[in-house]
């Protein structure tokens, strides 16, 4: 038997109820009745009823999964009067296993014809970004997405295709 949740602060439990808000006006402006949503997200309309009021019982998986049916992701975001953290440190020399597109905004430009949100290669990224090298997007970069491109090159860029110095 597993053990019980802990007492929900007054805060957790808004922030709880203001997200099974913001699912609700999702699915009301999709026009997606909660038997369909229900369904699609593999819930019993129970439930879907459940996190649409905020409950706190139902586990963070089936309130992922509804956003998801919805187009909506989890995030966890500073709450209000609290300071933002500190960006990540800018990592050199790291190669990710999968670059995702929704992570670095020049490169989903560049990617226009990749659908869905399938992640990419870090062959297909480098390509993609090679394939424009002509337009001048390293100004609209991120310091994190100029650090990706800088280890794609570093990792897999042709050394023979480098001009000689």
């Amino acid at each position: 038997m597993p053990a019980p949740s802990p007492p929900l602060t007054p805060d957790s439990a808004r922030s709880l109820q203001q997200l099974g808000h913001a699912l609700r006006s999702r699915r009301k402006a999709l026009r997606v009745n909660a038997v369909s949503a229900a369904e699609a997200a593999h819930l019993s309309r129970v439930t879907l009823h459940r996190i649409e009021k905020g409950e706190a019982s139902v586990t963070a998986g089936a309130y992922a999964q509804a956003g998801s049916v919805l187009g909506l992701a989890l995030a966890w975001v500073p709450a209000a009067g609290e300071a933002a953290a500190a960006p990540a440190p800018r990592r050199k020399g790291w190669l990710p296993a999968r670059v995702s597109l929704a992570d670095y905004p020049v490169l989903r430009q560049l990617a226009w014809h990749v659908t869905g949100d399938r992640p990419l290669t870090p062959r297909e990224a480098l390509a993609i970004y090679e394939r424009h090298a002509h337009h001048p997007w390293p100004e609209d970069m991120t310091p994190g997405e100029q650090d990706l491109l800088d280890a794609l090159r570093l990792a897999l860029a042709d050394p023979s295709a480098a001009p000689d110095v």
